[in-house]
């Protein structure tokens, strides 16, 4: 299954929430979302700069992990996201194999 990163901010109002109740939601709420698409979650980080969440999951396809996206996003709790997927280092070898093949007949315009 294809394994994809998800950076979270949250509101505002989503922190003062968490102030007042403190608990772990990054693990809960991501292992259900994930499972929901029968996928599961690798793991779920809080972390400082501009995302306030990072979580890697490794789901059935891409439309899964936009579901996910959505879903989270839709709560409300959430003022940005931002999905990346991953690659394993033998997939980026076979990508660099591939890029060859393309860099073989794409003639860029001038």
């Amino acid at each position: 299954m294809p394994i994809f990163m998800n950076q979270l901010a949250y509101t505002s109002e989503s922190w003062a929430a968490q102030v007042k109740n403190p608990q772990n939601r990054v693990e809960t709420v991501a292992r259900v979302a994930c499972e929901a698409v029968g996928g599961k979650l690798i793991g779920g980080w809080l972390s400082l700069g501009e995302y306030d969440v990072v979580l890697i999951a490794d789901v059935p396809d891409i439309e899964s992990m936009a579901a996910i996206a959505v879903a989270v996003s839709a709560g409300g709790a959430v003022k940005a996201s931002k999905t990346t997927p991953l690659m394993t280092g033998a997939q980026g070898v076979e990508a660099l194999k591939k890029a060859d093949s393309v860099a073989k007949v794409y003639r860029p315009a001038r």
